[in-house]
């Protein structure tokens, strides 16, 4: 079974399929130690991992290297944030094949303007509902294997009002996309309008702190949300922990205040598997 076929079993399946946010091989590794049967690579936190905002400033290259290495990591189905496809329709092509060839089992792709920013970030541009169109339909001539799912992502609430955000997300279903996302909902009841008003899967991206509210994740299955994905919770912890740490060291010269919270030596090690390397030296 391929990823994409894998993906596609696993959204067949009851209940919305949680996808937590990971940005490298480590984070997207401890998401499948943790149980979870799909991870997230998150285009906003792996431009945070390189010190960068989510303002569309790595590269494609960049980009595909980090999900590349995820993909390496796991053998869950790894799900991408393609953002904008990096540029028109010659660049959606090429980011196409490029994710495609990575292994992941498919991705978004966004109807802003490139450079694109965080869909929580205020002041976004979009392109013409008739240019995203055209850009799914290039993914999907594209693809090699016809089990890479296609989400198709609006940011229109913020820059169009929420029934041009419906509209788009219908065009572009109908323009070939087999799931669509509509980002930031700013209330419970943009949410469920969502659901009633757009037929098939839908992402939704839930997340503490941003423009959406936090929906529980029965209610989420009960309006047909098929994929929910938590983008940069991950991350967050990740800087938290090592803040704490850090100041641990800058007031006792060593991490033995926060030892407690601390994975093991073994632990580390185990995680990224030393023994099965070291192993081969024995065949």
């Amino acid at each position: 079974m391929t990823r994409p076929n894998k993906l596609r079993a696993l959204l067949m399946s009851n209940g919305p399929l949680v996808a937590p946010g990971a940005f490298d091989g480590l984070s997207a590794r401890l998401v499948e130690m943790a149980g979870f049967q799909a991870v997230y690579a998150s285009g906003g936190a792996i431009a945070r991992a390189a010190a960068m905002p989510d303002l569309g400033l790595l590269s494609l290259n960049e980009v595909v290297d980090s999900v590349g290495k995820m993909v390496d990591a796991v053998d869950i189905p790894v799900i991408a944030d393609a953002d904008t496809g990096f540029g028109g329709s010659p660049n959606i092509e090429r980011t196409t094949r490029l994710f495609e060839r990575a292994g992941v089992a498919g991705f978004h792709i966004e109807d802003q303007q490139f450079p694109k920013r965080c869909g929580h970030l205020d002041d976004k541009c979009l392109i013409s509902p008739t240019e995203m169109c055209r850009k799914i339909r290039i993914v999907r001539h594209t693809l090699g294997d016809p089990d890479f799912l296609v989400i198709a992502r609006t940011d229109a609430i913020a820059v169009e009002g929420f029934d041009a955000a419906l509209n788009r997300a219908n065009m572009y279903a109908e323009a070939g996309a087999d799931m669509v996302f509509v980002e930031a909902p700013e209330t419970v009841a943009q949410i469920e309008a969502i659901a009633h008003a757009i037929p098939g899967p839908k992402l939704i991206n839930m997340f503490s702190g941003g423009k959406t509210p936090v929906v529980g994740l029965e209610r989420l299955g009960v309006l047909g949300y098929a994929l929910v994905i938590i983008p940069s919770d991950l991350q967050r912890a990740a800087i938290r922990a090592m803040q704490r740490t850090l100041a641990a060291i800058g007031q006792a010269g060593d991490s033995a205040p926060c030892a407690r919270d601390l994975a093991t030596f073994a632990e580390r090690e185990a995680i990224v598997d030393t023994a099965r390397f070291l192993a081969l030296d024995r065949l």
